[in-house]
């Protein structure tokens, strides 16, 4: 015992072999696992490690280095992928190893679905543009517009058994084919645009391609119809028969009118006029009749003078009469088409001409007539239409079987004797079905008043095309020339099924759309001068859209709608496509961004909850900006990311696409506010002036109002500055009264072409070197572009302000009057006079309107007065039970208003919130004597005082705006010191 260690008691070991054996370490490598312990039989493993052919080795292994067990590979194989996790890495309730997960947002068709009509069929009309035409269902929520797609889908596609399979609730559920997002379904409204190319057949028995938008009715969701419109022909606006013209209706119009979009009329839920307001036939026929004129005097009022020529009237065959819960529609031509073939000798357009007005019908000598026969004699309509509709319905819902057996047969009807015991809606639908037929008067009506896209192109190419129009490219497009350079317009970004990417849908103008082709993606910001937003891309996938399933194809021939899969990648909201290189090296130009109804003034600032997700969040609101065609994000200069949206629905589909679909996370919400703008009401106290770092430049500055109504025809676009500088002045001396010579001196709108203030050179040819002003007019603009864009009260817009040059001194050598030293000092110079002009703040106001019966509109006006609102108009809807009352609300007290209201009424009111103008918020933002006490409401006139110092704090900025910041400081003491400034 006493050899294993020395005199000092330290261990010294045993022999040399054991000593050997312990510094070498036992290597794992050394063990046996599996095959190779069986490849050598006889023999255990044991034995196998104990053999060392190279016998001892001297080496010096660090202990780090020592592998003291076999790794996994070792034990399981090379291939086989192996986790290891430590024991608290993971919740419990989180699997080590997660499924795969197949998300699914949309609703989709497993297989192409059955329809009447062949496929093929389908893509050959495609290349023959005079059958097919492009059209948009719109109009107000709950106006029908997804029902009346149904009626045609249910038409063309094959699947009624399907539905009738669908048991309980199921059975009774609208069937809602174009809205397949699972929340348009839960909410029972449609938030997006939908296309549909269809085949239907007109009256003659002649097919026709109908390619089909259906849009949202909602007035949030607006940005959708103003995209879908860019792509169509002609728009059917749906009208509830009973509810009439309605906000969301009027705004449409006014947009067709302007953008001059052909426009046919569907007048829908025509059962309610008999089952649910019980109106006799003659009633029922003026309630019609106020329908159609409340939609002409929109359409007067939109273009005084010039209405008669777009006005639609039953007569004319641009009014459909439908009742889409029936499922039947006609026009006068289909209806008086059924009088022809039941009694043969009849002029079916001739008859359908004395079907409308005051037109009566003598039964004794069997002609029509202006003037009544008898007193209580009917007008045309109502003995030719309108009666025969009601004894229908009477005799479907009180008739007993056998005696409605009888009936139906005399108009050649025949139902299934189970039908008969069917409940009296379903045997209704049924009797109508048989009745009217399938839907060939729309058809008829759209053929006859909507042009076909070779029709069209060439009043299209005007109106949207940047580019000339005497190129070969633009004379493609005008001729809708199939084997032209390919051009394709992107107006809307359609998310797959898993939300993972996008889709672009738009309207081939020239050429044919085929998979695999090289093109070029135009962006909105493109120009023949920069060149930044283009990005080359390959077109992967080609497909006809059909909302819930898409069908491959292997080209689009110009004069259709194509979705296209794998040019979404710098897309945001609109795009032009064109090929890499056109013919004789001619310059690309792409189409006019969308011009929108309303604007985004609802703010809400989102952060993730998780901070490291912040990459994740960032990725997921620039899709949310490809979904929705209106929707604005940003980041403040205090890092929160800023969404901007129409209203309150939209907004809660905004996040709840961003939670869900596009970033899958959960995100912290601000409580939402509005943007403001900042204006002033009076001249500049003084001309007001700033000189540049150097000491060698000056520039004054007065700040004025704008006349009423120029920011409006500036953002509308009635003016341009890029127009010749002589029909930009005309406009003004016509329109406002300018002299000439100041109508001339327009330099700039801001804060960018169509920005709602003005920079006009002021300075007299005797006092200042115009050819030297010249050189700095650029940076003088860019100085005016960035104080306009960002305000001195709150850093929101400047609005409705007129900035005069009247006054310059120069450097005379260039280098002293660079970009650097004039463009803050514009800038100062916008500020100081600016705010020597009695600055106000401006906020949004919703134009509401409000639907409900007499009762609710008590209610209204309590509600408006609490949150600074108040009534405009308010009355009865003709011929209903139903009162309306508008009104004007600030945006920034709207939160909480629609839901506040329909408690107070117990649902029944419906509310409308749509952007209608920019107000002066009451009191003067700069006054510092207004007290604001925490947690109380300010009165009204510290409003303006309220809002600038909360934005303020928002933002990070400085608690107050002070003047002197920007005014020199000679300039105000001297302004101190005569009492111009005050205190």
């Amino acid at each position: 015992m006493d050899d294993l260690y020395d005199e000092f008691g330290n261990f010294i070991g045993e022999e040399a072999g054991s000593e050997e054996a312990s510094e070498r370490g036992i290597d794992a490598g050394d063990y046996v696992y599996g095959d190779e312990a069986s490849e050598a039989p006889g023999t255990t493993g044991q034995e196998l490690m104990e053999v060392d052919d190279e016998g001892p080795s001297n080496a010096i292994i660090l202990h780090e280095d020592k592998q003291y067990y076999p790794t996994a590979q070792q034990v399981y194989g090379e291939e086989v992928e192996v986790l290891v996790r430590e024991e608290d890495e993971q919740l419990l309730t989180q699997p080590i190893i997660a499924p795969i997960e197949q998300k699914k947002f949309n609703i989709e068709e497993a297989d192409l679905p059955p329809v009447f009509f062949e496929r093929s069929f389908l893509t050959d009309l495609m290349n023959f543009p005079d059958q097919t035409r492009n059209v948009a269902l719109a109009g107000h929520l709950h106006h029908g517009k997804t029902a009346f797609m149904d009626m045609l889908v249910l038409e063309t596609h094959d699947i009624s058994e399907r539905l009738d399979r669908r048991t309980g609730k199921k059975k009774e559920e609208q069937l809602r084919y174009t809205d397949i997002q699972i929340t348009e379904r839960e909410r029972g409204l449609s938030t997006k645009a939908a296309p549909m190319s269809l085949v239907l057949q007109s009256t003659k028995g002649k097919s026709h391609l109908l390619n089909i938008l259906d849009t949202p009715g909602h007035v949030n969701f607006v940005d959708e119809v103003a995209a879908s419109l860019r792509l169509v022909d002609g728009i059917c606006l749906v009208v509830d028969v009973v509810e009439g013209v309605q906000v969301n209706t009027e705004q449409i119009i006014k947009h067709a009118v302007l953008e001059d979009i052909p426009m046919t009329l569907i007048i829908n839920k025509m059962d309610r006029l008999i089952l649910e307001l019980k109106l006799p036939p003659k009633d029922a026929y003026f309630k019609l009749k106020h329908v159609v004129e409340e939609v002409n005097t929109v359409i007067e009022n939109t273009i005084p003078g010039k209405g008669e020529a777009r006005r639609l009237s039953p007569e004319k065959g641009n009014v459909l009469f439908a009742c889409t819960s029936m499922g039947w529609c006609f026009t006068l031509q289909s209806f008086a088409k059924m009088y022809a073939n039941t009694y043969g000798n009849i002029n079916a357009d001739d008859f359908a001409k004395r079907l409308w007005g005051d037109v009566y019908f003598n039964p004794r000598k069997r002609t029509f007539s202006r003037k009544p026969v008898d007193e209580g004699a009917n007008r045309s309509f109502v003995n030719f239409v309108l009666e025969p509709i009601y004894k229908i319905f009477t005799h479907s819902i009180s008739d007993s079987p056998e005696d409605l057996k009888k009936v139906l047969a005399t108009l050649g009807i025949s139902l299934k004797p189970s039908q008969y015991k069917a409940d009296a809606h379903v045997l209704l639908k049924l009797v109508c079905e048989q009745f009217f037929g399938s839907s060939t008067g729309f058809v008829d009506m759209v053929i006859q008043h909507i042009p076909s896209p070779s029709e069209g192109a060439e009043k299209w190419i005007q109106k949207y095309y940047t580019g000339p129009l005497d190129t070969k490219v633009a004379e493609s497009m005008k001729s809708c020339n199939q084997d032209g350079p390919l051009v394709v317009h992107v107006t809307k970004l359609f998310n797959t099924t898993d939300a993972k990417s996008f889709n672009s849908f738009g309207r081939v103008l020239s050429g044919t759309a085929r998979p695999g082709m090289q093109v070029r993606v135009l962006g909105e910001g493109y120009s023949l001068d920069d060149e930044e937003d283009m990005v080359m891309a390959t077109i992967q996938d080609v497909y006809i859209a059909e909302t819930r399933y898409n069908i491959p194809t292997d080209g689009v021939p110009a004069g259709n709608w194509v979705l296209l899969g794998g040019v979404d990648n710098s897309i945001v909201k609109t795009a032009t496509i064109v090929p890499p290189k056109l013919d004789d090296d001619e310059d690309a130009y792409i189409f006019k961004p969308i011009t929108h109804f309303t604007e985004s003034v609802l703010k809400v600032a989102v952060e993730p909850v998780n901070p490291s997700e912040l990459p994740k969040m960032l990725d997921g609101l620039r899709k949310i900006q490809k979904s929705y065609p209106l929707i604005v994000t940003k980041v403040e200069e205090s890092g929160e990311h800023v969404i901007l949206g129409t209203g309150e629905l939209y907004m809660d589909c905004v996040l709840h696409d961003l939670r869900r679909l596009y970033a899958d996370m959960e995100i912290r919400v601000s409580d939402p506010v509005t943007r403001f703008c900042e204006t002033v009401v009076e001249q500049s106290a003084t001309k007001c002036y700033a000189i540049t770092p150097n000491k060698k430049n000056r520039i004054t500055m007065v700040a004025e109002q704008l006349d009423k109504g120029i920011s409006e025809d500036i953002e509308s676009g009635k003016v341009r500055i890029r127009d010749p500088i002589r029909k930009t002045a005309n406009y003004f001396e016509e329109n406002y009264g300018w002299d000439k010579l100041a109508a001339r001196s327009i330099w700039a709108f801001g804060p960018d072409e169509m920005g709602p203030n003005i920079l006009q050179d002021d300075t007299l040819p005797s006092e200042v070197d115009k050819k030297l002003l010249t050189t700095v007019k650029e940076t003088i603009r860019q100085g005016f572009s960035w104080a306009t864009r960002e305000g001195p009260l709150c850093e929101e817009p400047i609005r409705n302000t007129k900035f005069r040059v009247t006054d310059m001194t120069l450097a005379s050598e260039a280098i002293f009057r660079g970009g650097g030293q004039i463009i803050p000092t514009s800038r100062r110079a916008c500020y100081s006079s600016f705010l020597m002009a009695s600055p106000r703040l401006m906020e949004p106001q919703y134009a509401i309107s409000v639907t409900g019966p007499e009762d609710s509109a008590t209610e209204v006006y309590t509600a408006l007065a609490r949150r600074r609102g108040h009534v405009l108009s308010d009355g009865p809807i003709p011929g209903t039970p139903l009162y309306r009352v508008n009104g004007l609300l600030p945006v920034i007290d709207s939160f909480g208003f629609e839901t506040a209201l329909r408690i107070q009424t117990q649902g029944s009111a419906m509310v409308s919130l749509v952007f209608d103008s920019w107000s002066i918020v009451p009191g003067d933002p700069l006054d510092k004597n207004v007290v604001l006490r925490p947690l109380q409401p300010a009165n009204a006139q510290a409003t303006a005082r309220d809002f600038v110092l909360k934005t303020r704090r928002r933002k990070g900025l400085s608690e107050d705006v002070s003047i002197a910041t920007f005014l020199e400081p000679e300039f105000y003491q001297t302004l101190k010191e005569n009492g111009t400034l005050g205190d």
